[in-house]
């Protein structure tokens, strides 16, 4: 089991470098891509994957990106203005066959994922947003890992023993401090590419702090989702892993925070 995660942790990571490196449409397209797998498996755990609520909330991801290619933010609430219409549509004219909260779901399995996670792609446009955009695995995945080393050398006090019984507080203020050394790291080492007004020492560590924090919430309340459904797991497209939302959980909230941050202190 640890080999096959191993594996396919080093498998993500060579795939983000590919990705994120390269950004433009392949970048535009693998946040589609992932986003549409994320709904999907959101969809499945509360059990509209194959129903109405679901197709349109398909739609409305493919949508929302279309919009999100030209960049202009009344076009993107417009997305998600027509996502809710077309939905309260549907529940009107299917009605009683639908229950209100079935497209409720699919319109907050839009936002929730597809929309949080297209941050990724909205760092990556920013200028210097090649740098900006590894601050989102730094402090997500890089939180993740800092914080299972402190919680397993330190960890006493249970974090939230009902939704992740195996986290503690030590490990989470670990994930903090780690994730922040990180960006400090981080920037130090790219200081010599990146504008010096830009790429601040002192900023990408605060980012990184703020980010890992926003990151324990999201791997928390996806947690909750999955006790509140009884799955394990969202999907198995990951070996070792799980589904796209077991891996990217972390990341969904991480991403807008990021994406925000960067946008004010970097001006």
């Amino acid at each position: 089991m640890f080999i096959t995660r191993l594996i396919s942790g080093i498998i993500l990571v060579a795939l983000a470098l590919l990705v994120n490196i390269t950004g433009g449409y392949l970048l535009f397209g693998t946040m589609l891509v992932i986003s549409l797998i994320g709904v999907f498996e959101f969809n499945r755990a509360i059990g509209i994957e194959k129903e109405l609520p679901g197709f349109i909330s398909y739609g409305g991801v493919v949508f929302y990106y279309v919009m999100l290619l030209f960049n202009k933010a009344d076009l993107i609430m417009l997305s998600l203005i027509v996502l809710l219409v077309v939905l309260l549509g549907a529940y009107v004219v299917t009605f009683p066959k639908y229950k209100s909260k079935d497209f409720i779901s699919a319109f907050f399995g839009v936002i929730y994922v597809a929309v949080m996670m297209s941050c990724i792609y909205r760092v990556r446009i920013l200028p210097d947003g090649q740098f900006l955009v590894w601050l989102i695995i730094l402090s997500s995945w890089g939180c993740d890992t800092m914080a299972y080393c402190a919680g397993r050398l330190f960890g006493k006090r249970k974090l939230a023993p009902i939704l992740s019984p195996k986290k503690s507080v030590e490990g989470g203020i670990g994930g903090v401090i780690g994730a922040a050394l990180l960006g400090l790291i981080y920037a130090l080492a790219i200081n010599a590419f990146a504008d010096p007004v830009i790429s601040r020492i002192w900023q990408y560590p605060i980012i990184c702090a703020a980010g890992a924090v926003i990151s324990q919430f999201g791997d928390l309340a996806a947690s909750g989702i999955k006790r509140e459904h009884e799955i394990k797991d969202y999907g198995r497209l990951i070996p070792g892993h799980g589904g796209i939302l077991d891996r990217f959980d972390s990341v969904i909230f991480t991403s807008p925070i990021i994406f925000y941050l960067s946008l004010w202190f970097l001006k």
